[in-house]
């Protein structure tokens, strides 16, 4: 990990026959508007976010940075000015970065907060994101596109756990360059030796992380020191101020330019002559000419052109003009024709024949959890990976992260802000690489078949080892799933949507004993009490086809009443084991003999092994069937 940072000027070069390159942006938009928009097209794009404990100053740094380059209207300014209650300030600059009601009176960020500005270097997207533990989420949200991530370190306080929890959410997110600015350093006269400590602290902490770089500023965002120009209050700074920083910062070797990966978005055929694949190119580059190949087909084929569309209309199919390019890079949207006719359609994946990604159904990701509703193992959910969506399920947790001392700690599911890592197996397989290598396609969301709603983020842990053979993988996809078939509603959301647990009553005894009777009457008393319950009919039926019965409906989330006889005691351990010792309530309807006899004279008594260990016995000859059901419910709300 280096401390040192390039100050070469990266921004893309203009065209110098018809822009004045020593011009700079203020004088272009005076003289020549058209000059300016062309040069402003030109420029290198760098978005950053701004991470940090609550009230470090993150959102006072970015109006500083918005204010003094110029990139404040008069009529917002006015506004805050207005707007501003801290004594002894014209301007508090948060204010503009913040504009949620409850984030001004509160003082604190609540939602990611994204702001434009532009140099004659660069242009900027800038993601605020809020401090606090419970924002992870959005603190994520705002870090996932992030090429460098500014994090704010309170003087007076030193580095934080929130501090170093950041860092690591950085780290994990792929972000390669760290700015860690030491604010409010007005509040400690500019004492150098304060700086230091927190340097060489924050250091030895971010020594194991793989940022390529982590520079260190000393600044005063409410003074403006060292933010858009170098401060005589600290002259023992001899690095670049922040926009210095931002301006120079070296980027573009942080694509991935030697992966070729071009997930098809969509299918032009405007007429019979013409079809191309649209998309946007998630790492590399490709030229005219180039072989290619195909997934999942595997068919391979040459480059015809690299058409760049101005205009398209989904709904018509009409095209506005196009420009043929020899060759296109990351993150260009273009169009790729191919000299072959390949059946290929949205979800599959363009690469090089010699330089696939990996593929496979399975493999292990860090999830960030994302959603009010726990995790869910029972079910299964739609992971969008690239332009693919595919039914998807969590076989592992293998831990999640403690955010307040960083450690890994055991966990059966994921609740809001949780980050963990999961294994993952897919219903057909996909193409990815790992996420440190390739952040398009290492990246994917969850989403929530059932209400739409996104409910994690991920970012793939893989290596050849998890890949799939090829052929394999066509296979199926040619028989159209690779894993048996899971249902999509699991226990626990039946049991949010009908209020119970399904469980199953089986009623044990002799013929005549009235087990029937009583499992009638007990599902006419559980409807009435709103539940749903039903009694299993045993017409022309075996024991084997009744437990499947009754296991199909408790696995509904239904109350199975069943009095099939069953006199053996092993017969009762299997369907005991079959649906569960924590869903099974046996009843010993233990009716005096002498009148079972009476009642059914035709019936077979022999081999009859009462119940050792029931969980209630009722005797229909010494109590009424009414007290024998509200007897059996009290057992059942236990157990629900």
């Amino acid at each position: 990990m280096s401390g040192s940072i390039n100050n070469t000027d990266h921004s893309a070069s203009t065209n110098t026959a018809s822009i004045d390159p020593k011009a700079g942006d203020t004088s272009l938009i005076r003289d020549d508007i058209d000059a300016y928009l062309a040069r402003y097209q030109e420029k290198e794009l760098l978005r950053f976010v701004a991470v940090g404990s609550v009230d470090d100053g993150k959102s006072t740094l970015i109006g500083r940075l918005l204010h003094d380059t110029g990139m404040v209207y008069e009529d917002q300014l006015a506004a805050v000015k207005q707007a501003t209650t801290m004594e002894g300030t014209e301007i508090d600059f948060s204010l503009l970065t913040d504009g949620l009601t409850a984030e001004r009176e509160q003082g604190i960020t609540i939602d990611v907060a994204y702001r434009y500005f532009s140099t004659d270097r660069r242009k900027f997207i800038i993601a605020d994101t809020p401090g606090h533990v419970q924002y992870t989420r959005n603190m994520v949200t705002g870090a996932s596109t992030a090429d460098v991530a500014i994090i704010l370190i309170d003087a007076r306080l030193g580095v934080l756990q929130q501090s170093r929890r950041h860092a690591y959410l950085a780290d994990l997110l792929g972000i390669r360059h760290l700015a860690v600015c030491v604010n409010k350093m007005d509040l400690v006269g500019y004492d150098q030796s304060v700086f230091g400590r927190i340097r060489d602290d924050f250091s030895r902490f971010a020594e194991p992380l793989q940022f390529t770089d982590v520079t260190f500023f000393p600044v005063s965002a409410l003074k403006g020191v060292n933010v858009i120009q170098n401060s005589a209050r600290t002259p023992w700074h001899t690095g670049p101020h922040v926009l210095e920083y931002l301006e120079t910062v070296p980027i573009a070797t942080d694509r991935n330019l030697s992966d070729f990966r071009y997930p098809i978005q969509y299918v032009l055929r405007p007429n019979l002559d013409y079809r191309g694949f649209a998309g946007q190119i998630g790492s590399g580059s490709v030229a005219r000419g180039d072989q290619v190949m195909v997934l999942p087909s595997g068919k391979t084929s040459t480059v015809r052109s690299i058409d760049v569309y101005d205009s398209f209309d989904p709904e018509s199919g009409t095209l506005g003009r196009a420009t043929e390019h020899d060759r296109a890079t990351t993150p260009q949207s273009v169009v790729i024709r191919l000299d072959d006719e390949i059946d290929c359609s949205r979800g599959d994946m363009i690469v090089r024949p010699d330089n696939r990604p990996l593929i496979g159904r399975s493999f292990d990701a860090h999830l960030v959890w994302m959603n009010e509703r726990e995790l869910d193992p029972d079910k299964t959910y739609i992971i969008k990976h690239t332009t693919q969506r595919v039914r998807v399920q969590v076989d592992t947790i293998h831990w999640k992260k403690d955010m307040d001392t960083l450690e890994e700690v055991e966990t059966s599911s994921l609740g809001l802000n949780d980050i963990a890592r999961v294994t993952l197996t897919c219903h057909r397989a996909l193409y990815f690489d790992s996420y440190q290598r390739n952040r398009d396609t290492g990246s994917f969301i969850l989403i929530d078949s059932l209400t739409n709603a996104t409910v994690a983020s991920g970012m793939i842990i893989a290596d050849r080892e998890t890949e799939q053979d090829l052929d394999e993988a066509l296979r199926e996809l040619r028989a159209g799933s690779g894993l048996t078939p899971k249902t999509q509603v699991s226990s626990k959301e039946r049991r949010e949507r009908l209020g119970q647990r399904g469980a199953t009553i089986w009623l044990t005894g002799l013929p005549g004993s009235g087990r029937w009777s009583l499992a009638y009457a007990l599902e006419r008393r559980l409807f009435d009490q709103g539940r749903a319950a039903t009694v299993v009919d045993p017409s022309g039926e075996d024991l084997r086809s009744m437990v499947s019965a009754a296991k199909a409906c408790t696995d509904a989330g239904l109350v199975a009443i069943c009095a099939f006889p069953s006199y053996g005691k092993s017969d009762r351990t299997r369907l005991r084991q079959r649906i569960g010792d924590d869903r099974f309530i046996q009843v010993y309807v233990n009716t005096d003999i002498a009148l079972c006899q009476e009642r059914r004279p035709d019936a077979n008594f022999a081999g009859f092994e009462p119940p050792e260990h029931p969980h209630i016995t009722v005797a229909l000859d010494q109590m009424r069937i009414d007290d024998a059901v509200r007897s059996i419910v009290a057992v059942l709300e236990r157990l629900q």
